[in-house]
């Protein structure tokens, strides 16, 4: 009950080792700060689904806080957890590209990709019905990034969702085949074929700046004119 927030130090792998030994329901009768990203979309999940409290993905301490590389974006990010902060992305952040138009509402979810492919079939698989869901990831190969999206096809996940908030996918090009199809060319095929309002560009995830954003807040989508707007995780 003393602690307001935990902010994660780092990722990289192992979160899905012990998220099924967490007292999800304490942390529902203890409501608090939850921070990271990456490898915390698996803790994500699992406190969306079993908490039901609002968690914030964004730069970590060891990860990110602790670099010289640190933006004064990145920094200002943290202020949203002292008050109420309506957040509003636009191509004045960076460049943004349509997948396919429209206009949608809905709560915002996902984080790092290969972890919500690691969480399908599982009681921690993310529950996207009616959802904006929120895809990142780095390092990975178009052709890894085609089969964690044909994971997420076949499982319904992708078909559930309302829109598509595609972040940050750096480090992407392609290394062991020579002839591939491109990171667009997985994203058209997976996502600008549902037709579902989708927009890619969004510097969310292993970039900078790291522009972070609460998860389980509900959010509007204008892929028409390019913008993303999500209500305060702060009351």
């Amino acid at each position: 009950p003393n602690i307001a927030g935990i902010i994660c130090a780092g990722g990289g792998y192992g979160s899905a080792r012990y998220t099924d030994q967490i007292d999800f329901q304490l942390m529902h009768e203890n409501p608090k700060v939850f921070w990271g990203y990456s490898d915390i979309t698996f803790l994500h999940t699992g406190m969306n689904l079993y908490s039901d409290i609002v968690t914030f993905h964004g730069p970590m301490l060891a990860s990110d806080v602790g670099k010289d590389t640190f933006s004064e974006l990145s920094k200002k990010m943290f202020q949203q957890l002292f008050n109420p902060m309506e957040l509003f992305y636009t191509e004045a952040i960076s460049p943004l590209t349509q997948v396919s138009p429209g206009i949608v509402r809905g709560e915002l979810t996902g984080g790092n990709l290969s972890l919500l492919a690691n969480g399908v079939g599982t009681k921690y698989e993310v529950d996207t019905k009616g959802k904006l869901l929120l895809i990142e990831d780095v390092g990975e190969e178009p052709y890894k990034v085609d089969g964690m999206l044909n994971q997420l096809r076949q499982a319904g996940i992708l078909d559930a969702a309302a829109g598509f908030v595609i972040g940050d996918f750096s480090g992407a090009e392609p290394k062991k085949r020579p002839v591939t199809l491109s990171l667009d060319e997985v994203f058209d095929h997976y996502i600008g074929k549902l037709g579902k309002p989708a927009v890619k560009g969004f510097k969310i995830g292993h970039c900078e700046p790291h522009f972070a954003v609460p998860l389980g807040m509900e959010a509007e989508l204008d892929a028409n004119n390019l913008s993303l707007t999500i209500l305060p995780g702060v009351e």
